[in-house]
């Protein structure tokens, strides 16, 4: 069974996850530590609870949700791991993160690209990547049938869906996202957002007004 940690980080308050099943291997998504406080809380929860970090992924890489990047790799010597197409966010994120106020040293290279289908593994337990463009390119959602979850990023939120106007940003690309790879899961599905609080796939394809 995989446990998730959530933390809520930097301005942007974005949704951090450790996951980690009984073997105490450990998946961190998305790290978007910035503040020094938010990176003890994060090596302070993995050091109390015994995990052992072996791979740094991401659902997009929005400035805001690779913040943590060079600090996992400095401090557990994990490569970060995600779509190639979110790649040049990477490349030009020292800029981009300076026209937000955060200042970035040089971001370490990929471990890997991952596709849409790929398995990403850990311990006994491993993710399925969802490719789900029309937030960003590169946008992608992590999937476990097992455990009945989805990791969403910023393409689903409760009651709303990620905005479309920033650069690769297409709303019909991401309705049809939706619709395709998120909504054609059990409605019993637990959706873990970029930011804010859990909802379920059903809930969004009753309640969500962005989704028609």
């Amino acid at each position: 069974m995989i446990h998730i940690e959530r933390f809520s980080f930097n301005t942007f308050m974005v949704n951090t996850y450790v996951l980690y099943d009984e073997t105490k291997e450990a998946v961190i998504v998305d790290a978007a530590c910035y503040e020094p406080f938010e990176k003890q809380g994060l090596s302070d929860f993995i050091s109390d609870s015994g995990l052992r970090i072996v791979r740094n992924i991401y659902t997009h890489c929005h400035i805001d949700h690779i913040l943590g990047t060079r600090f996992v790799f400095e401090k557990y010597g994990i490569r970060p791991e995600y779509h190639k197409a979110g790649q040049p966010f990477f490349t030009q994120a020292k800029d981009i993160g300076l026209n937000f106020g955060y200042i970035l040293e040089e971001m370490p290279g990929p471990l890997s690209y991952f596709e849409d289908g790929d398995k990403i593994s850990f311990g006994t337990s491993a993710l399925e990547a969802l490719y789900t463009p029309g937030h960003a390119d590169g946008s992608v959602c992590f999937y476990n049938s097992a455990d009945g979850f989805v990791i969403t990023g910023d393409v689903l939120f409760r009651d709303t869906v990620g905005r479309t106007d920033l650069p690769s940003g297409d709303y019909e690309l991401l309705m049809e996202s939706i619709k395709t790879k998120l909504f054609t899961l059990p409605e019993e599905t637990i959706v873990y957002p970029g930011h804010g609080s859990e909802t379920t796939i059903g809930y969004e394809m009753v309640n969500n007004p962005f989704i028609k």
